[in-house]
C-alpha cells in the first residue's frame, strides 16, 4: 500500500496484462511488430535504470509479475484486461485462461475480466456466457482494432456489437473497457477512434464504459463525449507515464479530465508490463497541477482526488469493499512473501 501525506492509499491498478509474445507463440509478422511497438513505448517512457530488454519483455514469469506489481509496485489489487490477437499469436497474446491461473492463485489480489469480439457471432455469445459462469467476470476488455482475417477492426456502435452489449447487461457484466488509445503497429489507427463510444454509452445507460487510455491522442474528442455521457469513465493507462517524463503535459491531461469528467470517473492503470507500477504510482501521487493550470481548469489534483483516482473509483465499479479487502490482504500469500503486513496484522506502509 502506498503511503502519501501520512495516510495509506489503497491502489487498484485497473489495467494489467500477463502476456506471451515469445517467438514460438508468434504466427504472423504482426505479432512481432506488435511486441516491438510495445517495447518502443516501454523504452520511450521508462526511466533508463528500469528498462527491460526485448527478450525479457516478450514473456515474463508469474513470479516476476507478482513481485513487480504487488511486492515492489505498491498495488493492492490489479484488474486483468485480456487481449487475444489470435491472428498474430498461436495461443493468444494475453488470454483469460492465462490470466485466470494467476487470479485463482491470488484471488484477493487479482480481478479477472473477460472479453468479446462481435465477429464471433453466436459462438462468441456462448463464450461470453461461459466466461461469466466460469469466472464470474464483472467486466470485459474490447480491442476494436484487432485483425480477423480480412477484417481490420470493428465498432462499438455496430448492430453486432450491440447484441453483445445486450448480453453483457443481461449477464451482469457491467464494466466495458474499450481500448481507445495510441495505435500499436501494425493495427489501424482509425479502428481505435473514440466516436463509437458515444452511441454505445447512450444506448446502454446501465453499463459503464471505461475508455482505456482516455482516447489519446484524441483527448478532446473523448472529453466532449464523456461530458455528456455520465456512464463514460477514463482509464489512465498510457497517460500515467507522462507524470514522470512530461509533467506539464500530464497536468494538462489531468486538468482536462477533471474539468470535464470530475474526480469520480478517472481510474489509474499502469498497463503492466508495458510499464511497472512502482515508478508510475510515485510519479502520479507526487504530481501537481501548476498554478496556471489550476486557474485555467478550476480544479485541484489534491490528496483526496488522488485517493479516488488510485483506487476508490475502481472499487466502486467492481464492488470492492476496501475495508474488507484490507483485512483480507493482511494475511494473504503475497503479503507474507513480501513482508507487506506486520506482526499485528496491520498493513505496512511502503
Amino acid at each position: 500500500m502506498y503511503r502519501h501525506e501520512g495516510e495509506d492509499v489503497f491502489v487498484i491498478d485497473s489495467h494489467v496484462h500477463f502476456w506471451d509474445a515469445s517467438e514460438e507463440n508468434i504466427t504472423h509478422d504482426g505479432g512481432e511488430q506488435f511486441i516491438r511497438c510495445f517495447h518502443d513505448y516501454h523504452t520511450g517512457f521508462t526511466p533508463e535504470e528500469r528498462r527491460w530488454t526485448l527478450e525479457e519483455y516478450r514473456k515474463y514469469s508469474p513470479e516476476r509479475m507478482v513481485r513487480d506489481v504487488f511486492g515492489e509496485g505498491y498495488v493492492d489489487v490489479a484488474i486483468f484486461q485480456p487481449t487475444y490477437l489470435s491472428d498474430f499469436y498461436a495461443n493468444g497474446f494475453n488470454t483469460i485462461e492465462r490470466n485466470a491461473e494467476l487470479a485463482e492463485e491470488h484471488p484477493e489480489r487479482f480481478v479477472l475480466n473477460g472479453r468479446f469480439d462481435p465477429r464471433d457471432g453466436e459462438a462468441g455469445l456462448r463464450e461470453l456466457e461461459r466466461q461469466k459462469e466460469r469466472y464470474d467476470v464483472k467486466g470485459v476488455k474490447l480491442y476494436t482494432a484487432e485483425w480477423r482475417g480480412d477484417s481490420k477492426g470493428w465498432r462499438l456502435d455496430s448492430e453486432e456489437c450491440f447484441e453483445y452489449l445486450e448480453k453483457c447487461a443481461e449477464l451482469g457484466i457491467t464494466n466495458i473497457h474499450p481500448h481507445k488509445g495510441p495505435t500499436i503497429r501494425p493495427l489501424n489507427r482509425d479502428a481505435f477512434d473514440v466516436s463509437d463510444v458515444d452511441d454505445a454509452a447512450t444506448s446502454f445507460p446501465g453499463l459503464n464504459f471505461v475508455v482505456e487510455h482516455v482516447g489519446l491522442p484524441r483527448l478532446d474528442d473523448f472529453c466532449w463525449i464523456a461530458a455528456q455521457e455520465p456512464n463514460v469513465y477514463g482509464g489512465l493507462a498510457v497517460a500515467a507515464p507522462f507524470a514522470e517524463v512530461r509533467p506539464k503535459k500530464f497536468g494538462e491531461i489531468m486538468g482536462e479530465l477533471l474539468f470535464w469528467l470530475g474526480e469520480d470517473r478517472i481510474l489509474f492503470g499502469s498497463d503492466y508490463a508495458i510499464w511497472e507500477p512502482e515508478w508510475l504510482i510515485e510519479a502520479v501521487m507526487e504530481a501537481e497541477l501548476s498554478p496556471e493550470q489550476r486557474k485555467e481548469y478550476g480544479v485541484e489534483f489534491d490528496h483526496e482526488t488522488k485517493k479516488k483516482v488510485m483506487g476508490e473509483n475502481a472499487a466502486e465499479l467492481y464492488d470492492i469493499d476496501l475495508e474488507e479487502r484490507k483485512r483480507q490482504l493482511r494475511d494473504d500469500a503475497v503479503s507474507a512473501e513480501f513482508g507487506l503486513g506486520d506482526a499485528d496484522g496491520e498493513a505496512a506502509a511502503d
